[in-house]
């Protein structure tokens, strides 16, 4: 069971996708482009979709989006080129009325402060200078929009599938899933993260985020009593996020999720 608390608390080698892939129209016009300024004046710049028809009165999921290495910048636009085309398809609006995020990484940053190419690292306490500006970031917007603590879903890819693992990591009774794709973490914080509904992707011939990251991982969470999800697609090299996405099983496994609270 996941117990309530209270939201979270206060203030080297390019990965390039190797798949060619074009910004949609409606992924560039639905999500709009904000700045949001931390604590001690950093900034982050990130897109927002909002939900159609958005009301209110109502509460709705958010879905947090990372991006690779290979869409850090400042252009505020070209962290939407993987999986944001999927999530703002007229179809997909509607059946999911939800909130999505796509933050950018800064060029030289990283979501997580480690060596990609390894086979495996530890998990560092203090969370990067930019995953503390998304942290802030998930503080605020509930005090602008009306979201449903209870439905945040986080996903992302390669540099983002490794900041998936680590937000779930350091917030685990907060997110109701999590869907890393071709990333990796600290195996030994598996029985802190069991509980967290997990869909993880891979491809078995994936040259630059080893797949043994994700097979580990997902070993790992079963031995600590875990269920985790697990699809490795056999002779996908370090694009596996595009069939991910693609799935709509994904999606409709993503927002039947929600938190179990205890009273």
């Amino acid at each position: 069971m996941i117990s309530r608390s209270t939201f979270f608390g206060g203030p080297a080698i390019l990965l390039i996708g190797l798949a060619a892939a074009a910004l949609g129209a409606d992924a560039k016009e639905a999500f709009v482009q904000r700045i949001f300024t931390g604590t001690d004046q950093r900034t982050l710049p990130f897109r927002l979709l909002k939900p159609k028809d958005y009301d209110a009165g109502n509460k709705y999921p958010l879905v947090l989006f990372f991006h690779g290495a290979g869409e850090r910048g400042t252009d505020n636009t070209i962290q939407l080129v993987h999986g944001m085309n999927d999530f703002s398809k007229e179809e997909i609006r509607d059946k999911y009325p939800c909130f999505v995020i796509a933050p950018q990484c800064p060029v030289g940053k990283r979501w997580v402060e480690v060596d990609w190419t390894e086979d495996a690292h530890d998990f560092n306490e203090r969370p990067s200078e930019t995953m503390q500006l998304v942290i802030e970031l998930l503080k605020a917007l509930p005090q602008e929009f009306s979201i449903d603590s209870d439905r945040l879903y986080v996903t992302g890819l390669s540099m983002g599938g490794f900041g998936t693992w680590d937000l779930i990591s350091r917030f685990p009774e907060k997110f109701a899933a999590a869907a890393p794709v071709c990333g990796g973490a600290d195996e030994k914080l598996a029985p802190k993260i069991a509980s967290v509904p997990i869909w993880t992707f891979h491809g078995d011939k994936d040259g630059v985020v080893k797949p043994s990251r994700s097979r580990n991982m997902i070993g790992a969470l079963k031995e600590a009593g875990g269920k985790p999800l697990y699809t490795e697609y056999e002779g996908v090299g370090h694009d596996s996020w595009v069939p991910a996405y693609a799935d709509p099983k994904l999606m409709e496994w993503m927002f039947a999720q929600k938190l179990k609270r205890t009273e």
